[in-house]
């Protein structure tokens, strides 16, 4: 859409109010809203002005004016405002140089669609994330110098099987067997429909729609893949969908990877394969039919994934799921059809073109831009040196002998580590640009000065019961 297609459908649908959107460096959607008298051709060269210094992860006091210039190609009616309001997804520039910000994550997937491009390995990367979530009925939580607390609950959840609700009706889902039950035990069919319908309207391409393993209202929409920055727009627009739906109903939604004990928590399985000239340049002749490019992939994805979950895996919630035993892939090997390996091959198709590898370690708190982002530069690194994966392991990894797992490597095992091997393993996410050192350095010090050092400070609740009477 240009933007005087976008004045028409102004026109055409009555619009009263325009809303700009943008992500800030964690990975949050931000917004603000102007009359549609204030939008004419030239905003979308000129831009709008904000404060850039009160966005987290970005800009100092003394340098806090910013611009917003609206992509018309994201113009969308937004499905839930009263008022009719057009919504346009932003990129960030500077208002004295016009140059586009370093830290805008939207940005970053730009470059890297570049840099791709620059390679001429391919010219598209295409992403399909498997972005699970829990339905709550209620969360609570709070902390201060003296006290801690959290408190989720949901009628699904099997600890509610003996609660008076005049009637309990039961149909409450046991640990890990919440996958693909029927109503009555799954109880949020309709909402979920619900959710698919809005992200069709404003332009998504949904697969299916499901509940997941755990218990307590745990669910699952996937996207059809689409290109990097096309992806991540559609990422943010999808949990907006799905929160707002959720609110609508008096339920709550969260991305959080574990906010469960003892079930399973939600991940991000995320589907990737590269094409050139509209043809899939994964397929071919190798282990699983894969291509040599697709298998040097894996071998980037692999020896820099440590580093990937700095942002693939960006909370230290994150590192309550990627432990074994509750389906997450703690390692690091490939394999076709073994879910319990950190990249997997799809094998439900022998079409060319459904050739893809699934990395399954990214969970839903991500920022999208950056962890595709990452991912690309990580796949092409591969390629270009030629990097083995090794051997497939396609035996059950978490039947293996002690012995026989020693030689697999493993995730990071906290947010600390993922970000130490950041730090000591970021060349390959700098090339061509895309990242910048200052990119690096930011995130790495908001992380650790934001989260891991107030999480690591504070007494955890179950230490009372540890140790209270010690």
């Amino acid at each position: 859409m240009t933007p005087k297609e976008v004045l028409e459908l102004i026109k055409e649908k009555n619009v009263k109010m325009v809303d700009f959107r943008f992500l800030d460096f964690p990975g949050m959607w931000q917004h603000f809203s102007v009359p549609v008298s204030e939008l004419d051709e030239s905003s979308f060269e000129d831009g709008f002005g904000f404060d850039g210094s009160s966005i987290r992860g970005w800009q100092p006091i003394n340098a806090s004016d910013m611009l917003v210039v609206p992509d018309p190609t994201t113009a969308v009616i937004d499905p839930f405002y009263e008022v009719p309001t057009l919504t346009m997804i932003c990129n960030i520039v500077d208002p004295i140089t016009k140059e586009k910000y370093s830290r805008d994550p939207r940005h970053i997937a730009q470059k890297a669609e570049e840099y791709l491009k620059f390679t001429g390995i391919a010219d598209t990367a295409y992403f399909g994330p498997e972005a699970e979530f829990f339905i709550f009925d209620d969360i609570r939580y709070g902390d201060g110098p003296q006290y801690s607390f959290y408190f989720v609950d949901s009628k699904e959840g099997i600890w509610n099987s003996g609660r008076e609700e005049c009637p309990n009706l039961g149909y409450k889902l046991r640990h890990k067997e919440g996958y693909f039950p029927v109503p009555p035990s799954d109880t949020f069919q309709d909402m979920r429909t619900e959710m698919v319908l809005l992200m069709e309207q404003v332009g998504i391409s949904v697969e299916c729609q499901h509940h997941e393993v755990a218990t307590a209202g745990q669910a699952e929409i996937d996207m059809r893949f689409a290109p990097l920055v096309k992806m991540g727009d559609q990422l943010m627009w999808f949990k907006y969908i799905i929160k707002n739906v959720a609110r609508k109903h008096g339920k709550t939604v969260t991305f959080m990877p574990k906010p469960v004990f003892e079930d399973n928590g939600s991940g991000m399985h995320t589907h990737f394969s590269l094409w050139k000239n509209g043809e899939p340049l994964f397929a071919g002749d190798k282990y699983a039919g894969l291509s040599d490019i697709a298998m040097w992939a894996i071998g980037g994805i692999l020896k820099h994934a440590p580093a990937l979950c700095a942002f693939t895996n960006p909370t230290t919630n994150s590192y309550k799921r990627l432990v074994p035993g509750y389906e997450a892939p703690v390692n690091l090997a490939y394999s076709s059809r073994n879910r319990s390996a950190a990249v997997r091959i799809p094998m439900y198709s022998p079409s060319p073109k459904s050739k893809r590898i699934e990395f399954r370690t990214p969970d839903p708190s991500c920022n999208g831009y950056l962890a595709f982002s990452a991912m690309l530069m990580a796949a092409l690194d591969g390629i270009e040196n030629r990097i083995d994966p090794g051997e497939p392991l396609d035996k059950d990894i978490y039947a293996l002998s002690p012995e026989e797992l020693a030689n697999v490597p493993s995730t990071p095992g906290s947010l600390e580590e993922a970000l130490n091997a950041l730090e000591n393993d970021h060349e390959f996410l700098m090339k061509g640009g895309v990242f910048t050192q200052d990119v690096i350095d930011t995130w790495l010090e908001y992380k650790r000065t934001r989260e891991v050092d107030p999480v690591r400070l504070r007494p955890h609740p179950h230490e009372f019961y540890l140790y209270f009477d010690i």
